[in-house]
């Protein structure tokens, strides 16, 4: 069975996100005001061949936990789409 997993990673809120941090600075030069925060990460879309739910919800937990994701840094979220 095909699946599609959409996986979102971030940076964990306590930490410091300099990119998140420049975009904030610089939207000021940009006439936009009113904005307090911004956090940038990563969106990932992969698509994968599963025997069951179950079994496609390890592999994006693996996929996350050994190479997508530096979970001393970062969080990551999935949706798991048939």
């Amino acid at each position: 069975m095909k699946f599609v997993a959409e996986i979102d990673i971030m940076p964990h809120k306590e930490l410091l996100d300099p990119q998140g941090k420049a975009v904030v600075n610089n939207l000021g030069h940009l006439d936009l005001q009113g904005v307090a925060d911004v956090r940038i990460g990563r969106h990932v879309s992969m698509t994968l061949e599963a025997a069951s739910e179950e079994e496609a919800r390890q592999t994006v937990e693996t996929a996350c936990q050994k190479l997508l994701a530096n979970v001393i840094m970062e969080t990551y979220s999935y949706e798991l789409k048939p």
